[in-house]
C-alpha cells in the first residue's frame, strides 16, 4: 500500500493526488488567492471613496453653517417663496435667489434681468402672487453660493442696497 503511494506520487505529485481526491490544486489556489486578493483592493478602493465624500460632505456642511452664519450676521432680509409667490413658489428652478429688484411691469423687469445678464450673472424672473414680479440673480440650491453672490453683487451698479434673499422650501 506504501508502495502504490510512494509511486503515485512519484507519478503525478501532489496536484495529482489533490485533483484525484476532488481537492483544489496548486493553480486552483493560486487563481482563488488572485481573486481574493481583487477584491480586498476593490473594497479598499470603495472604502478609500468613502472616506473621501465624508470628508467633502463635512467640509460642505462646514461651508453651509459659516455662510448661514454670516448671513444672519450681515442683516440680509430672507423671507420665504410660499408667502410672496404663493403657490407659484413650486414653479421656481431653485431654493434660493439674490433679488435685487422688483417690478409691478414684467416688461421692466425682464429689462433689468437683461442688464444683469449682461454683466454675466444669471438673471431670473420669479412671479409673485399679486402679480409683481422680482429679478432674482444666480438661483442656487446652496446656501454657500446664495452668500457668495449676495456678496459679489453687493458691489454692482444692479445692485440695491437693499437686496435680499428668497428661500423657496
Amino acid at each position: 500500500m506504501i508502495g502504490l503511494f510512494a509511486a503515485a506520487m512519484l507519478l503525478c505529485g501532489c496536484d495529482g493526488l489533490r485533483k484525484l481526491a476532488g481537492r483544489p490544486t496548486s493553480i486552483d489556489i493560486a487563481a482563488k488567492k488572485a481573486q481574493i486578493e481583487a477584491e480586498q483592493r476593490a473594497h479598499q478602493a470603495r472604502l478609500d471613496s468613502l472616506r473621501r465624500m465624508a470628508i467633502a460632505d463635512s467640509l460642505a456642511v462646514a461651508d453651509s453653517l459659516r455662510a448661514t452664519e454670516e448671513l444672519r450676521r450681515s442683516n440680509v432680509m430672507v423671507l420665504n417663496a410660499r408667502k410672496i409667490c404663493g403657490a407659484r413658489a413650486a414653479e421656481l428652478d431653485y431654493k434660493y435667489y439674490v433679488i435685487v429688484g422688483t417690478f409691478s411691469d414684467r416688461a421692466n423687469a425682464q429689462s433689468q434681468a437683461n442688464k444683469i445678464a449682461a454683466k454675466g450673472y444669471k438673471a431670473d424672473l420669479v412671479p409673485y402672487r399679486n402679480a409683481m414680479t422680482a429679478v432674482g440673480v444666480n438661483g442656487t440650491n446652496s446656501i454657500v453660493d446664495v452668500w457668495n453672490t449676495i456678496q459679489k453683487v453687493k458691489g454692482e451698479s444692479f445692485c440695491p442696497a437693499d437686496a435680499w434673499m428668497l428661500v423657496n422650501d
